[in-house]
């Protein structure tokens, strides 16, 4: 196993520096855990003897990442930042912050640590690893267990419940009995957590974990979406299940937009309102709350229609051309993503919906329809500028007089052009005046 243990040279330079100064030196977290699964891991933390101010010294380049906590920033070369933290025991915590002494040893720097996967360290010079908790047993047996007592895990830093589900769910593992326990008795007290670290879970789950259905369902069985998201307290599993078809953000061009795409399904069983409401709270920026509400607000408005339209056989372009304007054309490829998404999990479930075929063929005509036909009021040959100079008086009827073309036109774009624009708009007009005056 231990064969997989092969920290980058920089990591490796660091720690012998620390290691011929006198300073005991491991490798330890994240990095030593994935690589004894044969998963990669980029960053690779050094825990160590040496005082925060001994390793700046050592070190011509630092940066203080969080001195209080005994962690210094050492770059190396090539200006990659590698975090290299004191051993340290915690004297005590509000449950979230910890306040901590150094002086330890690594077994009591161990000991402090969350999960018995990432309480394991390796010594580079030794060829040795410490595993006082039995993590390698636990990741053999695909169990996540908390170190020592669960509930004191817990209650020293309650974002250790979302931790032990992302990980869990990340690497298909069970949670141990104990643990889980413990994590539904923090979950009334999640509401410690700052609104950042809980966005940064999701963003976390989402982005990491293959099948994020898994992660939030155990949010919402736990208990932690009662606490943080109470709108998602009941989330159906079928409503989840949309998520694990959408592929993950793995880096890439597309990385954004499949982000943008996972986060939309987790929040599309949401009215638009409620969307907002939730991720105004959580923190998320105003382009993207703004961008998956309307996301939300148009699944809403037209996502059964479709499904039921394709279904019946293949939609007019007149409909389509209804369906695209109702979306906009820069948000009908996100559109089109959800509905693959919701609707292949449907067919899962064995719900009747459309299947791939009749969404690519439907793919194809939306996207061509978008860029070519005009499908908003600013695609209009006519403006508010326009039917002012011909006579229209501004005000409100003028905005529903722009609205009434571009729903004449849907139906056929050869309509739009100006002559036939200003004519169907006087018409619109003198009809509302004639409604307004009654019956001779």
């Amino acid at each position: 196993m231990t064969t997989r243990l092969d920290p980058p040279q920089p990591v490796l330079d660091i720690a012998a520096r620390l290691e011929r100064a006198g300073h005991e030196t491991w490798c330890v977290g994240g990095a030593v855990r994935d690589a004894l699964l044969g998963h990669p891991h980029l960053d690779w933390d050094l825990a160590t003897a040496a005082r925060p101010a001994e390793v700046q010294a050592l070190f011509r380049r630092t940066i203080p990442v969080g001195i209080e906590f005994g962690t210094v920033g050492v770059l190396d070369r090539a200006g990659t930042l590698h975090e290299v933290t004191t051993f340290r025991r915690d004297v005590k915590t509000d449950g979230r912050h910890a306040v901590v002494e150094f002086g330890a040893s690594l077994d009591d720097d161990l000991a402090r640590r969350d999960f018995t996967i990432n309480a394991i360290a390796w010594s580079p010079s030794r060829k040795e690893l410490r595993d006082p908790f039995n993590g390698q047993g636990d990741l053999a047996a695909q169990l996540l267990r908390a170190v020592g007592n669960p509930d004191a895990r817990m209650e020293e830093d309650r974002l250790r419940a979302l931790r032990a589900i992302r990980f869990a769910s990340r690497f298909g593992f069970e949670i141990e009995p104990k643990t889980w326990r413990a994590i539904v008795n923090s979950a009334p007290h999640l509401g410690r957590l700052s609104a950042e670290r809980v966005k940064q879970e999701i963003d976390k789950t989402i982005e990491q974990v293959q099948r994020p259905s898994r992660a939030f369902a155990l949010w919402r069985d736990s208990g932690a979406f009662t606490t943080l998201i109470p709108a998602l307290a009941k989330v159906a599993d079928a409503d989840l299940a949309a998520l694990d078809v959408a592929p993950r953000p793995m880096g890439g061009p597309r990385a954004a937009e499949r982000r943008l795409t996972r986060l939309a399904l987790l929040f599309l069983p949401l009215s638009a309102a409620e969307a907002t409401r939730t991720m105004t709270a959580l923190r998320f920026s105003k382009l993207d709350t703004g961008w998956i509400a309307a996301l939300v607000e148009r699944w809403t408005l037209i996502g059964r229609a479709m499904a039921a339209e394709l279904l019946a056989g293949a939609p007019t372009d007149v409909t389509v051309r209804r369906w695209v304007a109702a979306t906009g054309r820069t948000r009908m490829r996100a559109l089109l993503r959800i509905a693959a998404a919701r609707w292949s999990a449907d067919r899962a479930a064995g719900v009747e919906a459309p299947d791939t075929v009749a969404l690519k063929r439907l793919s194809r005509r939306a996207i061509a329809i978008a860029f070519r036909d005009p499908v908003e009021i600013a695609d209009l040959a006519v403006d508010g500028d326009d039917l002012r100079r011909a006579g229209f008086v501004p005000g409100p009827l003028l905005g529903k007089i722009l609205s009434g073309l571009l729903d004449w036109v849907l139906e056929d774009p050869a309509r739009n052009v100006p002559d036939r624009l200003v004519a169907h708009a006087t018409e619109m007009r003198d009809r509302n005046a004639n409604d307004k005056r009654g019956p001779a």
